[in-house]
């Protein structure tokens, strides 16, 4: 019989993007730690949510207000919050009573951190414990897996419906030009290079310089 961790491990293989992560694995997570809240969390994804919500999560997510995020991001390592302080100075940090116990880990790809996937329990559930943490691990190591493995695709698709043109445009987002720097380098228009991003936003599904830069910053590109 297939366990449910292991079952996990495959709803994560089988996801077809960030979104269906997000949507379809997120809430089995908190089913399987029994949390009162579940989310996979994608920071290039963070300008792409409502302005409150950007705030709150920048809040949440930020290493000067929250020591769980802290941990992660020096060690790369899932905590709760019976890790890094005691109860009374977490429930000054964050006193709602649905983020009673908070648990969190990394999502990493390339040495960098790139999201988290965290779980949260009310004041009267049981906290997190160190098996917890240790399932969390697992269920981070494959999520880490998987973005290593769609991003490498996803790079190598995004490249092949790129003119070399729009290869040249894009390696000069990279270097920060700006698009009348952009013009003069190639000798073209800065109102051509504007139409040309805007289709390149379109082939490569992305909102913002940014996000195309991080979609094709690999040396087999640039």
């Amino acid at each position: 019989m297939t366990s449910p961790l292991k079952l996990l491990f495959e709803d994560i293989n089988r996801s077809k993007d960030k979104n269906d992560l997000r949507s379809q694995v997120a809430p089995k997570i908190g089913e399987y730690f029994l949390a009162k809240r579940s989310a996979i969390f994608f920071f290039d994804q963070l300008s792409l949510e409502n302005r409150e919500l950007q705030r709150i999560l920048k809040l949440a997510l930020s290493v000067e207000h929250n020591p769980i995020a802290r941990y992660i991001v020096e060690r790369h390592s899932p905590a709760h919050e019976g890790l890094v302080v005691t109860p009374k100075v977490w429930s000054l940090i964050c006193p709602r009573p649905d983020h009673w116990h908070v648990m969190a880990g990394p999502i990493v790809n390339s040495g960098q951190l790139v999201g988290a996937v965290g779980c949260t329990r009310e004041k009267a559930m049981t906290s997190f414990d160190t098996q917890n943490l240790a399932d969390l691990s697992a269920i981070c190591l494959h999520v880490s897996a998987w973005i290593a493995t769609n991003t490498s695709q996803r790079r190598s698709l995004s490249s092949d419906r790129l003119t070399s043109r729009e290869l040249q445009i894009a390696e000069l987002v990279a270097l920060g030009r700006t698009n009348a720097q952009i013009g003069i380098e190639l000798w073209i228009t800065e109102n051509s290079v504007k139409q040309a991003l805007k289709r390149m936003f379109r082939k490569l599904e992305v909102s913002s310089r940014a996000e195309m830069v991080g979609q094709l910053s690999t040396k087999q590109y640039y």
